[in-house]
C-alpha cells in the first residue's frame, strides 16, 4: 500500500516512542482499516457491528487495497489511540484477508455484495464505476430500463460516457431519454439512492459473471507490470504477429513517461505522497523531458534537493529504476483511484492542435 509504505521508508522510528510521520500519510479509512486488523474477528466484531454500510463500504475497500504495513507503522498508528502499547505486529489486508474477515462478522449475502462491488469495475462510487462498464454492457443493461431512469443514469455520468451509450440504444429509446433529460427536475435523494442500490445489486454485483473483460485492457495491465526489457520485447514481438493488437495495448498502457500528461496540480500531489527515495532512483533513470517536467513542478529548493538525492545515490541498476518507476505509476492510480488526481485515459485527445 503505497502511502504506507512511502511514510514507513521516508521516517524509520529511533529506538524511543514510535515516529508519528510514519502514519501521517495514512487517510481515516486506512487507518480503521489496520486497527481493525489488528484486533481481528473477537475484539473487532462488535465495531463492524455498530458501522453502517457505507461505513463498512469505505473500510472494507481501503482494507482490500491496503497492501503490507509494517510492524512500526502499526505500532505509531495504535500509540495515536493509546497512551500505552506493549508491542506491534505487522498486519497485510487484501481481498482474500478482507473477506474471510467479514465472512465471521457479517452475513454471506451481504459479504458477497462488498466483495462483487470492490473487486469491479474501478470507482469510488456507482456513478464512476458505471463510467468504467463497457459501453455496449451497460447499453445492453438499459434497454431494459424505464426511459426517465435511463436519463437519471446519464445525466450522473461523464457526458462523454454517455454519449456512446446513447449511440448505441435504439434511436427512438434514445430520443425519449434525451427529452427526459431535457425537461429533468431536482431527482430526490430517496430516488436516487434507489437507483443506486438497483444497480448495485442488479448490474454491478453481476457484472463480472455477465460480462467479458476487454482482453486488450487485461494485457495492458499486465504489461504494465513487466520491466522495461520484457515489456519492449513482448510489443515487438506483437508487432509482427498483430500489429493492430500491439497498437491498442500501447494505448491502453499507462507508463512513467506518461506521468507528463498530468496537471501541474495532480503531479504536486503525487509528488507529495511520494517516497522521496523511490522517486529520485525514478527520475535518475527517467528522459531528461520527464525530469524537467517534475522539477518544474518543485520549488526551487526542492528539486535542489532531489537533484541532490538523485546524484548521491550513484549508479543504479536498470531494474531498480524499473520497479521505482512502477511504484510511481501505481501511485498515481491509487491516488487517481481515491479521487485526488485526475488521469486522463484519452489523453491525446487533450493536446492541442494549432
Amino acid at each position: 500500500m503505497s502511502k504506507a509504505a512511502a511514510a514507513t521508508t521516508e521516517q524509520n522510528a529511533d529506538n524511543g516512542a514510535p515516529n508519528p510521520e510514519l502514519t501521517r500519510f495514512l487517510s481515516g479509512a486506512e487507518k480503521a482499516a489496520i486497527i481493525l486488523l489488528v484486533l481481528g474477528e473477537r475484539y473487532g466484531g462488535e465495531i463492524w457491528a455498530a458501522l453502517d454500510e457505507d461505513e463498512i463500504r469505505t473500510v472494507s475497500r481501503a482494507m482490500a487495497r491496503l497492501g503490507s504495513v509494517t510492524a512500526e507503522a502499526v505500532e505509531a498508528l495504535v500509540a495515536e489511540f493509546l497512551s500505552m502499547m506493549a508491542a506491534g505486529g505487522a498486519v497485510t489486508g487484501d481481498f482474500d484477508r478482507t473477506e474471510a474477515l467479514l465472512t465471521k462478522i457479517l452475513p454471506k449475502d451481504k459479504v458477497y455484495t462488498l466483495m462483487e462491488e470492490l473487486r469491479g469495475p474501478a470507482g469510488r462510487n456507482m456513478w464512476q464505476k458505471l463510467g468504467n462498464v463497457q459501453d455496449q454492457v451497460l447499453a445492453n443493461y438499459l434497454k431494459g430500463e424505464y426511459p426517465q431512469t435511463v436519463a437519471v443514469i446519464l445525466s450522473k455520468i461523464h457526458s462523454e460516457n454517455a454519449a456512446r451509450v446513447l449511440s448505441l440504444l435504439p434511436h427512438e429509446f434514445a430520443l425519449e431519454v434525451v427529452n427526459r433529460m431535457l425537461n429533468m427536475e431536482p431527482v430526490q435523494k430517496e430516488v436516487l439512492n434507489h437507483i443506486e442500490d438497483t444497480l448495485r445489486t442488479e448490474f454491478i454485483s453481476n457484472l463480472s459473471q455477465t460480462s467479458r473483460r476487454d482482453s486488450h485492457e487485461m494485457i495492458a495491465e499486465i504489461f504494465n507490470s513487466f520491466d522495461r526489457q520484457t515489456e519492449s520485447w513482448f510489443l515487438s514481438a506483437l508487432d509482427e504477429r498483430n500489429r493492430e493488437a500491439a497498437q491498442k495495448i500501447r494505448s491502453l498502457m499507462f507508463t512513467f513517461e506518461d506521468l507528463q500528461k498530468l496537471d501541474p496540480g495532480s503531479v504536486q500531489t503525487l509528488i507529495r505522497y511520494s517516497d522521496r527515495d523511490q522517486l529520485a532512483i525514478a527520475l535518475k533513470g527517467a528522459a531528461p523531458a520527464i525530469k524537467k517536467f517534475f522539477f518544474q513542478q518543485m520549488s526551487t529548493r526542492a528539486a535542489k534537493n532531489m537533484e541532490d538525492l538523485m546524484a548521491g545515490r550513484g549508479p543504479v541498476r536498470l531494474k531498480e529504476v524499473d520497479e521505482a518507476q512502477s511504484k510511481i505509476v501505481m501511485l498515481a492510480k491509487e491516488l487517481s483511484a481515491k479521487g485526488e488526481i485526475t488521469i486522463g485515459k484519452n489523453r491525446a485527445e487533450d493536446e492541442l492542435i494549432y
